[in-house]
C-alpha cells in the first residue's frame, strides 16, 4: 500500500472526520446560544437575521477556493488531512504556501506523487507547528485584549470609535494592503526589476471588485435598496473570481 493510500485510508477519515464533526456541533451550539443572548439583550431581530444571511452569503463563497485548496493539496497529502486543516483552523492560502515550502525543503514536490512516509510527518508538524500561536496567543492575551475593547466601545459614545473598530479597520486595511501590494510588486518587478512586465492580473481582478463593490454600495446607500448590503461582499468576490477566468482564458 502506498503512503497515499494509508493517507487516504478508512482510520484517517475517521480521526479526521470526527474532529470536523465535534467543530460543527460547536458551531452550532454557539450559533444558538448567540441568537438567544441577541433575543435576551433585546436586539432586533431583523438586524440579527440580516446579520446572518451575510454571513451565510459571506461563507458560501470562500468555501468554493477552500474546497479547491483541498483538492489540491488531496493530490500530496491525502483528502483527509487538508480536509480537517482548511475546515478547523487552516487558511488556504497559508496551508499551500507551508505544505509547499516545507515538500521543497525535503526534496519532494506537492502534486507529483512523490510523497513518502518520512516527508508527510514532517510536512504536516511544520503546518501544526506554525499555525497554533494564534491559539497560544490568544490563550495568554486574549483577556487583556477583550478588556480593551469594552474599554474602547464606552469611549465610542464620546469620540466616535471605539478601539475595537479601529482594530478591526486596521487589521483589514493592512490584509489587503499587504496582498495588493505584492500584486503592485510581480506586476512592476516580476519580470525583472522595474521590468513592468509581471502579470497585472490581480490588479485588474482587485480593479474589478472594487467596482462592483462601488456599484453595490450606490444601490443600497442611495438607491433604498439596503438588503443589497447583505450581498455586496460576497457579489464582489463573485465578480472578481469571474473577472480572473476570464481574464485568465
Amino acid at each position: 500500500m502506498s503512503v497515499l493510500e494509508q493517507l487516504n485510508g478508512g482510520g484517517v477519515y475517521l480521526i479526521c472526520g470526527s474532529i470536523v464533526a465535534f467543530i460543527a456541533v460547536v458551531c452550532v451550539i454557539f450559533m444558538v446560544r448567540a441568537w438567544r443572548a441577541g433575543k435576551a439583550l433585546g436586539m432586533d431581530v431583523t438586524r440579527m437575521k440580516r446579520a446572518v444571511t451575510a454571513s451565510a452569503t459571506f461563507s458560501v463563497l470562500p468555501s468554493v477556493g477552500i474546497l479547491l485548496g483541498v483538492l489540491a493539496l488531496s493530490g500530496s497529502l491525502g483528502v483527509p488531512w487538508p480536509w480537517l486543516r482548511l475546515s478547523v483552523i487552516g487558511a488556504l492560502h497559508y496551508e499551500t504556501q507551508v505544505a509547499d515550502a516545507a515538500a521543497e525543503q525535503l526534496g519532494v514536490s506537492l502534486g507529483s506523487g512523490q510523497m513518502t512516509a518520512q516527508a508527510f510527518p514532517t510536512i504536516a508538524l511544520l503546518m501544526s507547528i506554525c499555525i497554533m500561536w494564534g491559539m497560544i496567543l490568544s490563550t495568554l492575551f486574549n483577556k487583556k485584549y477583550l478588556n480593551r475593547l469594552q474599554q474602547g466601545g464606552k469611549k465610542e459614545t464620546r469620540t466616535g470609535g471605539g478601539f475595537g473598530d479601529k482594530a478591526m479597520t486596521a487589521m483589514f486595511i493592512g490584509m489587503v494592503s499587504a496582498y495588493i501590494g505584492s500584486y503592485v510588486g510581480g506586476w512592476i518587478s516580476g519580470g525583472g526589476l522595474f521590468s513592468f512586465s509581471g502579470s497585472w492580473t490581480p490588479l485588474a481582478v482587485v480593479a474589478a471588485a472594487a467596482l462592483a463593490m462601488a456599484v453595490f454600495t450606490y444601490f443600497s446607500e442611495k438607491k433604498g435598496m439596503a438588503w443589497l448590503d447583505n450581498f455586496s461582499i460576497a457579489g464582489s468576490m463573485l465578480i472578481g473570481m469571474l473577472a480572473a477566468v476570464l481574464i485568465g482564458h
